[in-house]
């Protein structure tokens, strides 16, 4: 059974940083598109940051230049380095992944400001 498990986020000083981690875990073939999609409190679920195979990036605008997505084929991962966080980066950030014939979302993992 195919799983992804995510760990990183926790309560952060704003300019601080965290770096959240997914592994995918199961019968794996192959993953095409692997990233992050966030939904803060009252807004819509927005798309973070994703990688293709290859290694193509896309990032939201707000995140340009602050975070950074990284994957590791081998390990089945993908990564977000998450820099100078703002409080408007609290949300609930669920890793996502597409693995041809089905696309998996993780539980989520929390970013919160400690104020």
């Amino acid at each position: 059974q195919v799983q992804l498990v995510e760990s990183g986020g926790g309560l952060v000083q704003p300019g601080g940083s965290l770096t959240l981690s997914c592994a995918v875990t199961g019968s794996i073939y192959s993953i095409g598109v692997m990233g992050w999609y966030r939904q803060a409190p009252g807004n819509q679920r927005e798309l973070v940051a994703n990688i293709l195979s290859g290694g193509t990036k896309t990032y939201l605008d707000s995140v340009m230049g602050r975070f950074t997505i990284s994957r590791d084929n081998a390990k089945n991962s993908v990564h977000l380095q998450m820099n100078s966080l703002k409080p408007e980066d609290t949300a609930t950030d669920g890793c996502h992944a597409d693995l041809g014939r089905t696309e998996y979302w993780g539980q989520g993992t929390q970013v919160t400001f400690s104020s």
